[in-house]
C-alpha cells in the first residue's frame, strides 16, 4: 500500500499553496471542479506532493460523498498536509470566490436587465462547459487504456445528454454491475 502522501509541503511552501488556491478560486467558473487540471499540475506534476493515483482517488472519493462539490479541495488539502493542508486549501479556494460572488451578485442584481450583464452571463456558459470537460478528460485518464471503461464513459455522456437522465442513476448502475462482476 502506498503512503497517503508522496511528500508534503515544507513550512515556506504553505504560502505558495495558499497563493495557488487563491488564484484558482478566481478561475473556478463553473465550480471548483473546473480547476482540477490546474490543481493536478500543481500538486502532482510540479511539486510531487501526491501521485497521479492518489490525486484521482481523492477527487473521486470526495465527489462520491454526499455534500458540497467543493469537498474534494478539503480532501486534497488533507492529503498533502493534514488539518493544516485542509485549512490552507479551503481558505484559498473559498475566500476570493465568495467575496467576488457576493459583490458581483449585488452589482448584477441591480443591473440584471441591462444588455451587458445578460451578454456576460450568456458568455460564461461555453467557458464553464470547456472547463468542466477538461476536468473530465483529466480524471478519465486511468480509463484510456481500458476500452470497456472508455466505452462506459462515452455511453454515460451520451445517455445523460440525449435522454436527460441523471448521472446518479448511471453511477448506481455501474456500481451494481461492478459489484456483480468482481
Amino acid at each position: 500500500m502506498t503512503p497517503a502522501v508522496v511528500s508534503s509541503p515544507a513550512g515556506s511552501d504553505w504560502g505558495g499553496v495558499l497563493a495557488q488556491f487563491l488564484l484558482l478560486s478566481l478561475l473556478s467558473i463553473g465550480g471548483a471542479i473546473s480547476t482540477v487540471p490546474e490543481m493536478h499540475r500543481y500538486l502532482v506534476d510540479q511539486h510531487h506532493w501526491l501521485s497521479n493515483e492518489q490525486f484521482s482517488a481523492m477527487v473521486a472519493i470526495a465527489q462520491a460523498a454526499p455534500g458540497p462539490n467543493l469537498l474534494f479541495v478539503a480532501v486534497l488539502g488533507w492529503g498533502i498536509g493534514g488539518a493544516l493542508g485542509m485549512l490552507v486549501t479551503m481558505l484559498g479556494i473559498l475566500l476570493p470566490s465568495t467575496t467576488l460572488t457576493l459583490a458581483a451578485a449585488r452589482w448584477g442584481e441591480a443591473r440584471r436587465h441591462t444588455r451587458g450583464v445578460q451578454a456576460f452571463v450568456t458568455g460564461l456558459a461555453p467557458l464553464t462547459v470547456g472547463l468542466v470537460l477538461s476536468s473530465g478528460f483529466l480524471l478519465g485518464k486511468p480509463a484510456y487504456g481500458d476500452p470497456w471503461l472508455l466505452a462506459a464513459m462515452v455511453a454515460t455522456v451520451v445517455v445523460c445528454v440525449r435522454w436527460k437522465v441523471s448521472p446518479l442513476w448511471l453511477i448506481a448502475a455501474g456500481g451494481l454491475v461492478g459489484g456483480l462482476v468482481t
